[in-house]
């Protein structure tokens, strides 16, 4: 009794904390920032995987270079995509974020248009793994591998999670949470509409698995696929239609508030 008390408690502080972070203001300071600036669904879902795959680092940085980036697509990411030639992509050579160079940022172009021009594009690919496998762990495997089915560098699949070999996919889960969600907050998008907001799972990161560990609601030490499973089984009792909610609880008090 005294345990299930005490996560009752867990819950209602994750609730109201939700609910302070899970708001339009929440936009200004984080990534998700680049692909609110479109409103065409093809330049928001192209924009969020770009912007979700170079996330790691000073947010200040990271929402600079997604800028630089968006101007070197002519602010326009769908129509580049679909119709770039190979001459366009040289002015990409001196692109970088930390490790992800210019070699990564053509090869992730070229992959993309891949996707749009033969598969039908992010959300159809990611949609239809869905149908498939009910599974968002079975859907990042086989996104990943469509992902690199063209001649790509070696060095260049470090910037795509491997959950096969335990990665915990943070900025891809991250990526798939702006694109499921919808709770008209204004923060998340909510364009997959065939994948529900209960499968997915936590984008575990430093912040998040900090104060998890903190409350006593993730045990394991490492941020791996494990970890995520784990904290995320416990979200889903805590709000089994939207358990991913509680991402802007547990960043929110780790990054904003050092909990």
């Amino acid at each position: 009794m005294t345990e299930k008390r005490e996560l009752q408690n867990i819950k209602e502080f994750l609730d109201e904390k939700s609910d302070k972070y899970n708001h339009s203001d929440f936009i200004e300071t984080d990534p998700i920032q680049i692909p609110h600036t479109f409103t065409d669904h093809g330049d928001i879902e192209i924009s969020g995987f770009l912007a979700a795959t170079i996330a790691w680092g000073q947010r200040i940085t990271i929402i600079k270079n997604l800028r630089n980036l968006m101007t070197l697509m002519d602010h326009a990411p769908y129509e580049f995509i679909l119709h770039h030639t190979e001459k366009d992509l040289d002015r990409f050579s001196y692109f970088k974020h930390r490790t992800f160079n210019g070699d990564d940022c053509k090869f992730f172009i070229q992959s993309l248009k891949n996707i749009y021009a033969i598969h039908g594009g992010l959300g159809k690919v990611v949609q239809n793994f869905y149908q498939a496998k009910k599974d968002v762990f079975d859907v990042l495997i086989e996104f990943r591998k469509i992902f690199f089915e063209i001649n790509h560098p070696q060095r260049t699949q470090k910037h795509f999670s491997n959950v096969l070999k335990g990665a915990s996919a943070k900025r891809l889960n991250m990526y798939f949470r702006w694109m499921i969600r919808e709770d008209f907050r204004g923060v998340d998008f909510g364009l997959w509409k065939e994948i529900p907001m209960s499968s997915l799972y936590l984008p575990l990161d430093v912040h998040t698995g900090n104060v998890a560990r903190k409350l006593g609601i993730l045990l394991r030490k490492q941020n791996d696929w494990k970890a995520v499973e784990e904290i995320t089984q416990v979200l889903r009792t805590f709000d089994p239609v939207d358990p991913v909610k509680y991402d802007f609880a547990l960043f929110g008090l780790g990054a904003f508030e050092k909990f």
